[in-house]
């Protein structure tokens, strides 16, 4: 089981549980009586676990999911907020100001995101800067954003990458009216697989084993690519990607899987 992320720097809070094993970390949202949601105080752990995903060099992928079996994420604790007045961040950049997800945090090692019942509000934030997602038959999505007086704005446009258009204008204007039960998002492939409740973090891991057994560099590279993608026309795109595979040839994985493929065994990649 995950234990209380407290052997790292000071101030993570024991609401985000985080454990490491066979190059797999998980990061657990440990609030299921309150919906898993986040409060202020919790801000700092999440750039600390993200600091520690990335500068570990036996972390190889990332599963993120909620404990309980109701609530994946409902967001930030609207209580928390009220109390302070403010969500304790500043007018920078994006990168500069939020700190949730390995994206927010330019981390480049895959994050699976193991949804196990409701996600609303920020908890988006995770689901859309997934790597891929899997999801209970009974979770569902919505964003609250507008019926608290808040804009849609960051989640809603990852939203929008991942789903069709008039779909994310539903969920972000209708507001908490209007929810994307998980087959639906299945369809529409916000989901990329669905699973029994006591089969989701079995299908999770066994997606993160796949994953950890390749070379670490070819697959932050290739992520690199692919999410480049999204954001870039066609020709710049595949540029990029073109740049990125003849940096690797210099890398010893490039000879490594070749030479254990043809000896017919496993290969030893550099880490690091």
């Amino acid at each position: 089981m995950p234990v209380p992320f407290g052997d790292l720097p000071e101030g993570v809070d024991a609401d985000l549980l985080f454990d490491v094993a066979d190059g797999i970390a998980r990061i657990i949202l440990n609030r299921p009586a309150r919906g898993n949601s986040i409060t202020v105080s919790m801000f700092p752990s999440f750039r600390a676990v993200w600091e520690e995903v990335r500068m570990n060099n036996d972390i190889r992928c990332v599963i993120i999911t909620g404990a309980g079996g109701r609530h994946f994420c409902t967001g930030v604790d609207v209580d928390s907020v009220a109390e302070s007045g403010q969500v304790a961040m500043g007018s920078g950049n994006i990168t500069d100001e939020l700190h949730f997800t390995s994206r927010q945090n330019r981390v480049w090692k895959p994050v699976i995101c193991a949804v196990n019942g409701l996600v609303a509000g920020a908890g988006l934030h995770f689901v859309v800067d997934s790597d891929i997602v899997v999801a209970v038959e009974h979770a569902q999505f919505l964003d609250s954003h507008v019926n608290v007086g808040q804009v849609g704005g960051i989640e809603n446009t990852g939203l929008a990458r991942r789903l069709p258009l008039g779909t994310a204008l539903r969920m972000t204007l209708q507001g908490r009216n209007f929810r994307l039960p998980a087959a639906r998002a299945y369809q529409l492939g916000l989901v990329e697989e669905l699973t029994a409740p006591d089969q989701l973090m079995e299908t999770a891991l066994q997606i993160a084993r796949d994953i950890a057994a390749n070379s670490p560099q070819a697959v932050s590279l290739s992520q690199q690519a692919v999410w480049a993608s999204t954001e870039m026309p066609y020709s710049q795109s595949a540029e990029y990607g073109w740049s990125l595979v003849r940096s690797h040839w210099s890398h010893p994985d490039f000879v490594e899987g070749p030479r254990a493929f043809a000896e017919r065994r496993e290969p030893r990649w550099t880490v690091g």
